[in-house]
């Protein structure tokens, strides 16, 4: 997967990506999220779901979990869009594919993918070489976290306008954020002008999750700190709700990640249910 255009996604990112395709692949229809443009990015070997991560039963929750994520986030981005919002900002975009599945929605808006910079130069390649190109609405805006630099300022450098309202979606990155740094998005995030909004995940701590669920944080855990990106943050509902509001929002509630089966798996037979464990932040200005 990786070039000398630049350094290929994480392993979160591209596991991501592949639970994404092994729900179309391998779940029975109807698919809560249709996606197999990630994998076609990631371009794994063929035996890729042979992986002990892409395990068909051991990790259906996980899978589950992670097409209703993405549902959900796309869900509020239509609605949001609906409602006149022209601008989206993925924070961490990784393998997001929402502008070449959706372009229909995309097309609509100013989207902003904002990603480390070697990740973000491959999937640029990637994008273009197999035919999807950059179309004039999809900005790529490379941020180096590492050295601080602010993402805002970078958004803005390529027609951000903070002046106009914005939907904006951080999904799979405070776990690995000290509080302080993610409290220093939610401020620049509660700043920006009144009507945007922020979609936020965040991870329970392990006490607070189903007991059937808690052998795989641990597993999640373990991976995460032997790849070299440990979870370093949890939050209870209460302590994601308590930071948000001292960082700005006078708006803040809390979706549990346990409501996602009522919504998107309520009539299934076939016993898929997302893991509890990721809950969401959904803030307004």
């Amino acid at each position: 997967m990786a070039d000398e255009t630049g350094k290929a996604p994480d392993n979160t990112a591209v596991r991501v990506a592949l639970w994404r395709a092994m729900h179309v692949q391998i779940d029975p229809p109807p698919h809560v999220l249709d996606d197999e443009i990630g994998l076609r990015l990631a371009a794994p070997d063929d035996d890729w779901r042979r992986r002990p991560d892409m395990d068909p039963q051991a990790t259906s929750g996980f899978r589950a979990a992670i097409v209703a994520r993405a549902r959900f986030i796309e869900d509020l981005v239509t609605e949001q869009a609906d409602r006149g919002v022209t601008q989206y900002v993925t924070l961490g975009a990784g393998l997001d594919t929402f502008a070449q599945r959706r372009p229909e929605i995309a097309a609509r808006l100013q989207l902003f993918e904002v990603d480390q910079p070697g990740p973000q130069e491959w999937k640029r390649h990637r994008l273009v070489e197999l035919g999807y190109g950059i179309p004039d609405w999809l900005h790529l805006v490379p941020v180096d976290f590492e050295a601080s630099e602010d993402w805002l300022k970078k958004l803005i450098a390529v027609g951000f306008d903070p002046g106009q309202p914005a939907f904006i979606a951080s999904t799979g990155v405070t776990m690995y954020l000290t509080e302080d740094a993610t409290a220093a998005t939610l401020r620049q995030v509660a700043g920006l002008a009144p009507g945007s909004t922020l979609v936020m995940t965040f991870l329970l701590p392990p006490e607070l999750l189903d007991e059937a669920d808690r052998p795989g944080l641990r597993a999640s855990r373990e991976g995460a700190r032997a790849s070299g990106t440990p979870f370093i943050s949890f939050y209870t509902p209460e302590e994601m709700l308590a930071l948000a509001r001292k960082s700005g929002f006078a708006d803040a509630r809390h979706v549990s990640g346990a409501s996602h089966a009522g919504r998107y798996f309520a009539d299934r037979t076939d016993g898929l249910r997302p893991s509890t464990g990721e809950d969401v932040l959904l803030a307004a200005t």
